[in-house]
């Protein structure tokens, strides 16, 4: 998307070593913002910051702790001047089934899911906000999922913790435009992409007798899915940008399906 332009602009993107968030970063970096890797997976982070370029950085971020969250946003600030971009993309999936629900595989998605992504508003506003370290505002993106609209089985643990990240989206923007703080939150809704993580709930599902292969929990996904695929890294990345930028100056406390239409 490189007609957008974010020169200028520092984008703190969570969980951005692989996946989705990679992808994110990348795409971020292509219009031109100064992108911080924060992840768990520090290698890896740093080795993707390196490929962006010397105007690029990593941390490491527990995005559940919310010291590692002050030291992460601390660290950012000083180092690049300011942050005006935050998204909120770290995430895990557990796939169980309601009758098997495993009371620790639900806390664990409530922790990163939606503890995780409310640290990163709290954080992002604390620093963006009238008087904080950055101060001049900016734009928060969260990263719900498809799964937040749709019933699909064996992902109701992590189907209920991303339809949270919704509520919080919503939430966050009237707090942020009530006190003055300046700052925007939207978020994405991906459809599945086959990533690790997608990849994974293609066989685990089918692992569980509801499809007779990954294969076929795939076609059922492309089945649903009006545009009659499953979405690319790209597809969702793009979104962010777009939502990051002033294209979107006026898009606030909204959702944004990137799924094809399978969540309509």
């Amino acid at each position: 998307m490189t007609q957008i332009d974010l020169t200028g602009r520092t984008a703190l993107v969570t969980g951005g070593a692989q996946g989705l968030g990679e992808g994110m970063a990348r795409a971020l970096a292509a219009a031109g913002a100064r992108v911080v890797i924060a992840d768990v997976q520090e290698e890896l982070g740093g080795k993707l910051a390196e490929a962006l370029g010397d105007q690029h950085g990593a941390v490491r971020l527990d995005v559940t702790d919310d010291a590692s969250w002050s030291a992460a946003v601390a660290t950012t600030v000083e180092r690049f001047g300011g942050l005006d971009v935050v998204v909120n993309n770290a995430g895990i999936e557990v796939t169980q089934l309601l009758v098997d629900t495993e009371p620790d595989d639900v806390r664990r998605m409530l922790e990163v899911n939606v503890v995780g992504t409310m640290l990163g508003i709290k954080h992002a506003f604390r620093a963006m906000r009238p008087g904080g370290p950055a101060g001049r505002g900016g734009t928060v993106v969260n990263v719900a999922s498809v799964a937040a609209t749709i019933a699909f089985p064996a992902i109701g643990g992590y189907s209920a913790t991303k339809s949270a990240v919704d509520r919080l989206t919503r939430v966050a923007a009237m707090e942020s435009g009530k006190l003055g703080y300046g700052v925007r939150v939207n978020c994405v809704y991906p459809g599945l992409v086959p990533t690790a993580m997608g990849q994974k709930l293609a066989v685990e599902t089918s692992g569980l007798g509801l499809f007779e292969s990954p294969e076929a929990a795939v076609g059922a996904v492309i089945e649903l899915t009006p545009s009659g695929r499953l979405g690319e890294v790209t597809d969702i990345a793009d979104a962010v940008v777009f939502l990051a930028s002033d294209a979107a100056r006026f898009v606030n406390g909204a959702g944004l399906p990137v799924d094809g239409g399978m969540g309509m």
